[in-house]
């Protein structure tokens, strides 16, 4: 199994009666899934698995895995976790990166505070919006925020540096 595996989406059920899946996947382009031909499934054990074709049928992946035939081999794997190696994603622009690689990264602002970390990613339809949970202070008040959401675009994300592990961003600690 590789060690860069990314959960890119899950199965969220069968699609038609030939054993076709249905993945929802974790970014609105599912460029991954679309291009790389080994998927990771969780069910019923981590394996991999051949697909043999994949188009996007609603905003979901409909792909027709090897091995898998009929509605009841599909159904089998509803709710699977749908891996594939950090390595084989296609490869970015200079200035875009995926979620994966900003999860966990550190944040501060244009002054140096510390923002806290990114622990998740969402999409609100219209941007990405950063998931930052606070650093916790050390004898500091406790009734800061629980988690910061913030906007990913340029007017708040001012930089980011992978090597450094951390994201720069214009805002506040009282934001």
């Amino acid at each position: 199994m590789p060690a860069d595996l990314v959960q890119v989406g899950y199965v969220s059920g069968p699609y038609g009666v030939t054993g076709s899946i249905r993945v929802t996947p974790f970014s609105t382009d599912a460029d991954a899934l679309m291009k790389v031909k080994t998927w990771w499934l969780s069910k019923p054990a981590m394996q991999s698995v051949q697909v043999r074709t994949a188009k996007i049928h609603g905003g979901d992946v409909v792909a027709q895995l090897v091995g898998v035939v009929g509605r009841d081999a599909s159904e089998a794997l509803k709710g699977a976790a749908v891996s594939i190696p950090r390595s084989e994603f296609p490869p970015l622009a200079e200035d875009e990166f995926y979620w994966s690689d900003l999860i966990g990264l550190n944040v501060v602002n244009l002054q140096g505070e510390a923002l806290g970390t990114v622990t998740d990613m969402m999409d609100n339809g219209v941007q990405s919006i950063l998931r930052i949970t606070p650093v916790p202070v050390q004898g500091a008040d406790t009734t800061g925020p629980a988690e910061r959401l913030v906007p990913y675009v340029d007017q708040y994300v001012k930089s980011v540096d992978l090597a450094a592990k951390t994201i720069t961003l214009d805002w506040g600690l009282d934001y």
